[in-house]
């Protein structure tokens, strides 16, 4: 059952932007955007100070290429609404200054969309992080460098799911990264985590797990480096509501929690051990990082992930730079930092968007990529479908995968109503694709996939709407797991983001009859993702599997079941 769970814009743009905003227009092809936009392009930046800080977070085991369209709604509450990262669209593209029909507008916004995909074509691939990350370091120098890789990285794709995360160990593993911090890692299990953390080779930091019998550290909490003559600490915090959000019988002993105070004690832990620099590697989410900016002294860099938001340039809070650099491989963030008599006085920032269509494969993590996917690239590639409209799944409500996904599970399992869970991962398709195995499992691979059929009352469908709406809309961030509203299909409903939990969901009804969900009366309902253990039902994917191929074309109406109030 589910439970609560100015410096630059873009310098890869930047240049650009001002003398072709009229060059990129959505009609134009992608051979004359490739023409336009180059490598050299993206890798421009304002270059600073001794240490060079490389973000990427929340790949969810896309080693190739995607699409990802961002969200159409991304709501704030309190004190963070209409600020970033609560701005989609328009609004967001009005905030930073950005010139519609432009890459950096493609890369971070949802208008225009599948014109503008259609121009520039899909961002992402590991092997196209790898040509960034080593020019990067090549141009700045090995010594100044420090990659980390915020977490959400082996979890995502079939071939994650087959090897057991080992894909995406075996090709990160040659990106270097010097520091990595995790949440759906910890769904492959406490002994999987543990196994993979003794030979990866770099530090899995987290200074938020506790083992619940000794009351210690599980992992590190903090790696120390030396870049460009200056000492720097990296934190590592792991997503906090990890036991809530995802099945804590997976990792039993261990206790997770935001736990400032500990966070707070090993900032001062290593200032006393020399730090110039603090950075904290986070897997908290956007605006959990932001308050955490207010209450921990000392941080001077927050790199954060979780909610796959993405800005092009950092911000600045309580005099702590932090930066979000978006999701399933699509950007590689940037930090330069320049330090003075042990503390940061400078700073340049960027998010570079890994255009695919623009960037030149590295040789040596492409022939890894292939050599990682090879006994499964046939069923990879085996189209079970069709779809004549977008299909993406990103945004507080809605999203037309999951609108597919509720209706599969209504009729493969002979359902009234259906509930697919708000997670922020998985990739877009554009009107006209094939949909193959891989499409299908960047939307459901994961290790407790099991679709239920049990009954609830509408009592109770009403308190996990109102439950899960508390998780995302609660105004203390601290109350936030980071994911998105509970998709639904075969009932509407209304929400009121601003009200507090009890009064938020109202209006609801079943679609198939048009009358009120009825407090007293039990429903048939099929959901998957359940973080209960034994769950019976067949596993999300082969149910989806066999719903695709009977279709054979998606074409779904326009979900307009979920009514916003106050906004």
């Amino acid at each position: 059952m589910i439970t609560r769970r100015d410096f630059m814009q873009f310098g890869s743009v930047a240049a650009l932007t001002a003398g072709m905003a009229s060059g990129f227009a959505g009609n134009l092809t992608r051979a004359l955007a490739q023409q336009k936009l180059t490598q050299d392009d993206l890798l421009k930046f304002d270059s600073k100070g001794q240490v060079t800080l490389l973000h990427f977070t929340d790949v969810h085991a896309q080693l190739k290429p995607v699409y990802f369209r961002p969200p159409d709604t991304n709501i704030g509450v309190g004190a963070y609404e209409g600020i970033p990262p609560h701005l989609v669209g328009e609004a967001f593209l009005k905030y930073f200054g950005i010139e519609p029909g432009t890459p950096t507008a493609y890369a971070h916004t949802m208008v225009d969309y599948v014109n503008l995909a259609r121009t520039y074509g899909k961002l992402g691939g590991l092997d196209r992080t790898a040509t960034l990350v080593k020019a990067i370091r090549a141009e700045r120098g090995e010594d100044k460098v420090l990659f980390l890789d915020g977490g959400d990285t082996w979890q995502g794709s079939y071939t994650s799911l087959k090897t057991n995360g080992q894909d995406m160990v075996d090709c990160m593993k040659l990106l270097k990264p010097d520091a990595m911090v995790g949440h759906w890692e910890f769904t492959f299990g406490a002994d999987r985590v543990l196994e993979i953390v003794e030979n990866m080779g770099y530090s899995f930091l987290a200074s938020n797990i506790f083992d619940n019998e000794w009351d210690e550290p599980v992992f590190e909490s903090t790696a120390f480096f030396e870049k460009g003559g200056v000492k720097v600490a990296v934190i590592g915090q792991a997503m906090p509501y990890t036991p809530i959000a995802n099945p804590n019988w997976m990792f039993p002993n261990w206790s997770f929690g935001i736990r400032p105070e500990a966070l707070q004690a090993n900032v001062d832990k290593a200032r006393e051990e020399g730090a110039e620099v603090v950075v904290l590697l986070s897997h908290d989410g956007f605006d959990v990082d932001q308050k955490l900016a207010t209450v921990v002294n000392g941080i001077d860099v927050i790199l954060t992930g979780h909610t796959h938001d993405s800005i092009p340039r950092a911000i600045e809070i309580n005099n702590t730079i932090l930066l979000s650099s978006g999701s399933h491989g699509k950007y590689l963030g940037r930090v330069d930092l320049e330090v003075k008599d042990g503390k940061v006085v400078g700073y340049s920032s960027n998010m570079i968007p890994v255009f695919a269509d623009v960037i030149t494969p590295d040789p040596e993590m492409a022939a890894k990529i292939d050599e990682v996917r090879a006994p499964y690239e046939e069923e990879c590639n085996r189209v079970i479908g069709k779809t004549e409209q977008l299909l993406y799944r990103r945004g507080n409500f809605n999203g037309t995968w999951d609108d597919v996904i509720c209706q599969g599970l209504i009729e493969e399992r002979d359902a009234e109503i259906s509930l697919s869970p708000g997670f922020r991962w998985g990739t877009t398709l554009l009107p006209g694709q094939d949909i193959t195995i891989d499409d299908l499992y960047t939307q459901t691979s994961m290790n407790y996939p099991s679709v239920y059929r049990l009954e609830f009352t509408g009592a109770q469908l009403k308190d996990i709407l109102e439950d899960v709406c508390d998780n995302l809309f609660n105004k203390d961030p601290f109350y936030q797991q980071g994911g998105d509203m509970v998709r639904v299909g075969g009932m509407a409903y209304a929400c009121a983001p601003k009200e507090e939990i009890g009064n938020r969901i109202s209006d609801m009804t079943l679609l198939s009859t048009g009358e009120p969900i009825d407090p007293g009366r039990s429903y048939v309902v099929a959901g998957w993702a359940s973080v209960n253990e034994n769950v019976e039902g067949p596993p999300v994917y082969d149910l989806m599997e066999n719903f695709i191929s009977k279709k054979g074309t998606i074409e779904m109406p326009a979900n307009e079941t979920v009514k916003i109030k106050g906004y």
